[in-house]
């Protein structure tokens, strides 16, 4: 496969108001379908989006959950481990968070952050971190053998983008609870951050699990991007014909309703 790099990702041209909104409402409906052939189908999918500080994360998963049902989606917001959790192999928190039937598990950073934060701030030796590769890798494809559709996003953002939304977020008084010195010190490492992020790329883009990598400095640009390829993913394969009403059902519903139901 061939290497991914993040500088072949920071032209991005941002979609007109109109454009935006017609792509995006056809993106939520498009989405809508698949999670209900994934609850009927008892099917199981996993979308992690990783990528730089600001860089809109937050914002992809709000359109991307916006229409779907929340009684079959979970995000999971992935901090430093706990106690608890630093006391046990560094998958262990992510196994018991994994999607069940009709589920989809959605991940605002994940397990990579082994080979992202954890190496760049030295919280991990180096034989661990460099163990995870193949940690992860073998974590991936087991989820993968059971059936899971995977969908990995990077948002790639450059250094003036991410400055120019950081310096909004203090002086927007209702954004700044979205920052704070972890911010500045990543934004300080973000060299050693960069070549992390590639070194996570050769290892881990697998042709069974590919990463994304999405050009982020247009907010919008970056919103239809990623759902257009979790949807291509989730969608691949799967039969997405309306679920059918069974006879009993239907009957019962026009004896019940005391009308004549036209189901197609």
């Amino acid at each position: 496969m061939k290497p991914l790099r993040l500088h072949d990702f920071e032209q991005s041209k941002a979609p007109d108001d109109a454009d935006y909104l017609a792509d995006l409402g056809k993106l939520q409906h498009r989405l809508q379908v698949i999670q209900t052939a994934y609850v009927t189908q008892k099917l199981r999918a996993i979308v992690m989006l990783e990528g730089w500080d600001a860089s809109g994360k937050g914002g992809i998963i709000g359109r991307l959950t916006t229409e779907l049902d929340p009684r079959f989606f979970k995000v999971w917001s992935i901090a430093a481990p706990t106690a608890s959790e630093r006391e046990r192999h560094f998958l262990y928190r992510f196994w018991t968070r994994m999607p069940g039937h009709g589920e989809m598990a959605i991940f605002d950073r994940s397990w990579y952050g082994r080979v992202l934060v954890e190496r760049v701030e030295k919280l991990t030796p180096k034989a661990d971190w460099h163990r995870a590769y193949d940690e992860i890798n073998q974590f991936e494809a087991q989820h993968i053998d059971d059936g899971v559709r995977l969908v990995k996003l990077f948002i790639h953002i450059t250094q003036d983008e991410q400055d120019s939304r950081l310096r909004d977020r203090l002086e927007s008084p209702w954004k700044r609870w979205k920052t704070g010195l972890d911010d500045y010190r990543n934004r300080s490492n973000r060299a050693a951050y960069a070549d992390a992020i590639h070194d996570m790329f050769d290892r881990t883009h697998k042709q069974a699990a590919p990463w994304y990598v999405i050009a982020g400095n247009s907010k919008k640009h970056a919103r239809l991007a990623a759902l257009e390829i979790i949807a291509d993913r989730l969608a691949n394969g799967v039969d997405l014909d309306p679920p059918p009403v069974s006879p009993e059902l239907h009957a019962r519903a026009e004896h019940d309703l005391g009308v004549k139901l036209n189901l197609g």
